[in-house]
């Protein structure tokens, strides 16, 4: 499991680096309340964002070496470090420093993180999956997500909002890594042939995008204390979801139940304080930390 673990972590690295990227840049373009396709042609304008891609396709191509190696249940539940390894690099763009209650709440999230993987202990790595488990899967997540979105269009901007469509993010990334996931088996067992003709390749190319359109406008709809939980949090749900349900992959249950609750309280725990933080609302904000500042 060295291989699918290093290539998560790699992907996950590469994320962070494209969030601040990204958060960055959209805030420099105007704010909308309605979704619009306008707002990619801004972005794509500035060099900020551009470089925030690159690391997005860096990652991609960890992620789908993870995926191709290793269980849905291990490789998705390991982007909860996102967050984490995306304030490390933020005091460096910013050049502001996080106080001991972030660095307490980093170690809460990777503790909570080790505790719940190893207690859990995911098997299994099925490279065939049937279409009567592909359709009720990908059925539920794109009702869920267009609900999601049709909720949060509802609401005004702020925390609501942010984190409907922060949770509709996360619902289209951990479709898309479900659906790459079969993709990449493919190219490995039928060439690149097999890879384009397989309507999974495809299927994850629209859920990745829209993924990727939903993520720009949860970054602009509110707070990242309301977007990012849902989006991290929501991303390794809905990922071991379908890796249980779709690929047939294995947790244990019984007693390790309990270090397993133990190890997601401590994760959602570091996540909520992580997002509370000033460096992290300067992700999001026209407010930057100074130079050395530190969390009141």
């Amino acid at each position: 499991m060295l291989v699918p673990v290093l290539f998560a972590l790699g992907a996950a690295l590469s994320n962070a680096l494209a969030t601040v990227l990204q958060r960055k840049a959209a805030l420099s373009v105007p704010r909308s309340d309605h979704l619009r396709a306008g707002l990619m042609l801004d972005l794509l304008r500035h060099p900020v964002w551009l470089a925030g891609i690159a690391a997005v396709v860096a990652a991609a191509v960890c992620q789908a070496v993870a995926l191709a190696t290793g269980p849905l249940t291990i490789v998705q539940p390991l982007f909860v470090l996102e967050l984490p390894l995306a304030l490390v690099i933020a005091t460096v763009v910013l050049r502001g420093r996080l106080p001991r209650a972030g660095w307490a709440a980093v170690a809460a999230v990777v503790t909570g993180l080790a505790v719940a993987l190893a207690a859990a202990a995911p098997d299994g790595n099925r490279t065939q999956v049937p279409m009567d488990h592909w359709i009720p899967a990908v059925t539920v997540c794109t009702a869920a997500l267009v609900g999601l979105v049709v909720a949060g269009l509802r609401r005004p901007e702020g925390r609501a909002r942010a984190a409907c469509f922060g949770l509709a993010t996360a619902v289209a990334y951990a479709t898309t890594a479900a659906l790459m996931k079969t993709s990449m088996h493919t190219l490995d067992d039928g060439g690149l042939t097999a890879f384009l003709t397989t309507w999974q390749t495809y299927g994850f190319a629209l859920y990745g995008a829209s993924a990727l359109f939903l993520l720009e406008h949860a970054m602009q709809a509110g707070p990242l204390v309301a977007s990012q939980p849902a989006l991290t949090l929501g991303d390794a749900s809905v990922s071991l979801a379908l890796g249980i349900t779709v690929y047939a992959e294995s947790v244990r249950t019984g007693w390790w139940l309990l270090p397993q609750l133990l190890g997601v309280t401590l994760v959602a725990a570091g996540v909520l304080a992580l997002a509370r933080l000033p460096l992290a609302h300067a992700l999001t904000s026209e407010d930057r930390p100074a130079a050395g500042a530190e969390a009141p």
